[in-house]
């Protein structure tokens, strides 16, 4: 199965996923704005870091995001980020979908979420475009391109961002945050070629301590295109985004160049003549 027909689309609630629809109609009622049910609910078969639901009515379609049920990692899952940086995005035309509102009580559905609109688009999780014309295709790399340029050239700080992270020594702390949560997990045993990686990283750190909004997950099936133009309508997936360094969020870009196409959305074995 490709990934297009793996992850496109919605499928019924996940048993470990589903929540009381009842409270969530009633919250809804009470904190979106012209929200008028009856309300259905279907999970996105992709995106699933953060469960992320369809909520489709009458006269409107949400979607919201929620941080998973169960033990979590420390600072992960931070769906009240997520919603903060989408805010602060839209003020300048940015293009994420618009928040309709954040709820921290876990009485509701048991966790922390925050809805949103659907934005209506192709999410392509085949970063070949095989559906769009070869000489089109590298119209969408444009879009992409330019869409985290705008991203990394916003000021954080006008758009009230400026504790959205720590400004500076980006690399080094990330080097240090995943180096010590891959030591510290002894179940998941040891690779060599990690080792060595972590080893080589510190020690060739690139020049350069730019400060920035950076996404963290910058890739192809975490954007909406255009129903039939390069044009990138919202970009999605949020949770790893904070302040850094405007380089390594270019370089995660570029890994679909070095990644294989099963894995993620990879270009290794592609024609790109």
């Amino acid at each position: 199965m490709n990934r297009q027909a793996q992850y496109a689309g919605t499928a019924a609630v996940r048993a470990a996923h589903r929540f009381d629809e009842k409270r969530l109609a009633e919250w809804m009622a009470a904190h979106v704005a012209g929200f008028e049910g009856p309300l259905e609910v279907a999970q996105f078969k992709g995106g699933q870091s953060n469960p992320t639901y369809k909520l489709s009515t009458p006269g409107k379609t949400y979607v919201l995001r929620r941080k998973p049920p169960g033990k979590l990692l420390k600072g992960a899952h931070a769906v009240e980020r997520e919603a903060r940086v989408l805010q602060a995005l839209e003020t300048v035309g940015f293009p994420v979908a618009h928040v309709h509102g954040l709820c921290t009580d876990d009485a509701v559905i048991g966790t922390w979420f925050y809805v949103m609109d659907y934005v209506a688009g192709r999410v392509v999780w085949d970063v070949t475009f095989p559906d769009v014309a070869r000489a089109e295709r590298p119209r969408y790399f444009d879009a992409m391109n330019e869409t985290i340029a705008w991203l990394h050239r916003i000021d954080y700080q006008a758009v009230g961002l400026g504790d959205y992270g720590k400004p500076g020594n980006y690399f080094a702390r990330q080097i240090g945050r995943w180096s010590k949560q891959y030591l510290e997990d002894r179940q998941a045993g040891r690779d060599p070629h990690m080792d060595r990686l972590i080893e080589w990283l510190p020690a060739h750190i690139p020049p350069g301590d730019e400060t920035s909004i950076v996404h963290g997950d910058f890739r192809v099936d975490n954007m909406i295109f255009h129903p039939r133009e390069p044009k990138v309508l919202a970009v999605l997936d949020w949770e790893l985004s904070t302040l850094g360094h405007p380089l390594a969020d270019f370089t995660y870009h570029l890994m679909m160049y070095r990644m294989p196409p099963l894995i993620s959305a990879g270009l290794v074995g592609a024609d790109l003549a």
